[in-house]
């Protein structure tokens, strides 16, 4: 949400809800309707978001209060940013969401933010065939031996993923912070959403 706002610049709940359901986000996350507006206002009283009260519009309808990330909200986006891209072992929404922002940082160093991930899957890899497997390997556990199988195989697609997407960006791909115009990946006021769920909310008008 922090990253929704900032990079509108100014952003009312609706805009931000709509961003949410524009990336999925609501299919991979927990930013249903309700939490994503308590959320907004949470951050507003944690100093990460300035609200601005505006005017009722000329159609007649409620004052709508915008928010704006604050230089306190700027150093816990980049700081949740940094974080959740080279930790391993985090929710799917949290590694989604790093990866949906990862262009706001310089390109060398989102390069070596991933090559550290890779690095934190291979100790954790480590950590898990020395001291939870059987010499004799995981058939030694019955059937709970899938569960080692799992993390293992899981840990090496993650990397073998995050590989991938260093050597792309080593070939040039994406236009990261510093390099010329971003990508937008947000919806512009009163653009249509393909991907909106329809579901009404009190705070939708506010």
């Amino acid at each position: 949400m922090l990253g929704a706002v900032r990079q509108h610049g100014r952003a009312h709940g609706y805009q931000v809800r709509n961003d949410l359901e524009y990336w999925g986000a609501h299919e991979w996350s927990n930013a249903k309707p309700g939490s994503v507006y308590h959320a907004l206002k949470q951050m507003a009283r944690q100093g990460l978001l300035h609200a601005h009260e505006t005017a009722p519009s000329t159609a007649g309808g409620p004052p709508r209060t915008e928010y704006e990330i604050t230089g306190r909200g700027e150093e816990e986006f980049f700081r949740l940013l940094r974080e959740s891209l080279v930790s391993y072992d985090q929710k799917p929404d949290v590694r989604s969401a790093a990866i949906g922002f990862l262009v706001e940082l310089p390109r060398a160093e989102a390069l070596e933010l991933l090559r550290e991930r890779i690095r934190r899957i291979g100790r954790w890899r480590d950590s898990v065939t020395g001291e939870y497997l059987p010499e004799g390997g995981p058939q030694q556990l019955g059937h709970i031996g899938e569960i080692m199988r799992m993390w293992i195989h899981t840990a090496d697609s993650d990397a073998a993923w995050t590989q991938g997407l260093i050597d792309r960006l080593e070939a040039g791909a994406y236009t990261f912070a510093g390099e010329g115009e971003p990508f937008v990946g947000v919806l512009a006021e009163g653009q249509e959403n393909p991907y909106a769920t329809g579901e009404r909310h009190p705070e939708d008008d506010r």
